[in-house]
């Protein structure tokens, strides 16, 4: 028997769209990340990006465990001194609620340029609207 490879030609990308009403962060960070890699699929190959678009809605009402709404803190540095600038969970769901989840399934997938062009897969938008009907994409459900 031969292992199967996947060749980037080869590859069929689906449209899937994933609601991140009520759902926990971390879970449904990991159901992203796992079909932007292509993971689900039985085609999956490390070195080869496999993986789906895959478009998340509703990115304001995700869920946050525990105390994390107040605890967490996310950090941008300009890079000059005293340049660091901290703000809380809840902050960042009051300005950019999107990036939430996506700094969540960035933390989740490999760095460098696989990782990149993995990233650039996905489409999160704080409200139900996206722009990508045409695409005709599949919807996917969880259990709560």
């Amino acid at each position: 028997m031969k292992s199967y490879l996947a060749k980037p030609n080869e590859i069929e990308r689906k449209y899937i769209v994933m609601d991140a009403d009520s759902i926990p962060l971390g879970r449904l960070a990991v159901k992203i990340a796992n079909a932007l890699r292509g993971k689900d699929k039985p085609t999956y190959t490390p070195h080869v990006d496999t993986g789906s678009f895959v478009v998340v809605v509703n990115a304001e009402k995700v869920r946050l465990t525990g105390n994390k709404e107040n605890d967490m803190i996310y950090q941008d540095y300009s890079g000059f001194k005293s340049g660091l600038k901290e703000q809380t969970a809840a902050e960042v769901r009051a300005k950019k609620p999107e990036r939430l989840v996506e700094d969540a399934v960035w933390g989740m997938l490999p760095k460098g340029r696989l990782g990149r062009q993995i990233y650039r897969k996905l489409k999160v938008y704080a409200g139900p609207n996206h722009p990508h009907e045409a695409q005709q994409p599949q919807v996917v459900s969880f259990s709560k």
